[in-house]
C-alpha cells in the first residue's frame, strides 16, 4: 500500500485507525508489562547488575503507558460511529450490544488493570497481603485482554498478523512464568522498593 493511499484511508476514517493502532500498541505494552511483572520478582531478573527496583519501575511505567493507550482506544471506540459502543460499555461489563461477550472481556480486563494500577500507586498505604491479592488479578486481566484482542479486532482473526502477534505475546508471558517458577530465589531486596 502506498503512502498516499494509506494517508487517504486514515484521513477518511481517523477514529477507526486510531482505535486499531492504540489497541495494538496498548496490548503490546501490557504484554511487556506482564513479562516484566513476572520477571520483577527476586527470583528472575534481580541481580547486582540489574536491581529489582529497576525492573519494578520499568514494569509500572510500561503498564501505565499501556493503560493510557488503552484509554485512547476506548475513547476513540466510543466516539466512532462505525460501531455502536456506549461509554458505559467501557466500564460496565455486558453493557455493549456490539459483540457483547468480546467487548465484555475487554471491559473486564480494563477494569481489573485499572484496579491493579490504582492499588499499585497506593501500595505503601496498603497491607502487603491485600495488595498482593489484588495484584494477582492481573494474571486474569492479561488473558482476558488477549482474547478480546483476538476476537474483537479486525486484525486478530485467525491467520492475520494480529493473531500471530497474540500467539507471540502468549508465548512471551508463558515463558516468563515458567522462568519464574524454575528459577530459585535470588538475593532478597526491600519488600517495598517501589512506591
Amino acid at each position: 500500500m502506498s503512502t498516499t493511499l494509506a494517508a487517504s484511508a486514515f484521513s477518511s476514517n481517523p477514529l477507526w485507525y486510531t482505535t486499531r493502532s492504540t489497541a495494538v500498541v496498548g496490548f503490546v505494552l501490557l504484554t511487556i508489562g506482564a513479562v516484566l511483572g513476572v520477571a520483577s520478582t527476586q527470583r528472575t531478573l534481580a541481580s547486582r547488575a540489574w536491581p529489582r527496583f529497576a525492573t519494578q519501575a520499568l514494569h509500572r511505567n510500561v503498564n501505565v503507558l499501556g493503560l493510557l493507550f488503552i484509554l485512547v482506544h476506548i475513547i476513540t471506540t466510543v466516539a466512532d460511529s462505525y460501531v455502536n459502543v456506549s461509554a458505559a460499555s467501557a466500564v460496565v461489563p455486558g453493557a455493549s450490544s456490539y459483540k457483547s461477550l468480546d467487548v465484555t472481556l475487554g471491559t473486564l480486563a480494563f477494569d481489573i488493570f485499572l484496579i491493579v494500577a490504582v492499588t499499585g500507586f497506593l501500595r505503601v498505604r496498603m497491607k502487603e497481603p491485600v495488595w498482593r491479592w489484588i495484584h494477582l488479578l492481573s494474571y486474569l486481566a492479561w488473558p482476558l485482554s488477549m482474547i478480546h484482542f483476538i476476537s474483537t479486532g479486525t486484525d486478530g482473526a485467525s491467520g492475520k498478523w494480529g493473531f500471530w502477534l497474540a500467539v507471540l505475546a502468549t508465548f512471551a508471558v508463558a515463558a516468563a512464568a515458567v522462568l519464574r517458577i524454575v528459577t530459585p530465589n535470588g538475593p532478597q531486596g526491600p519488600a517495598r522498593s517501589v512506591a
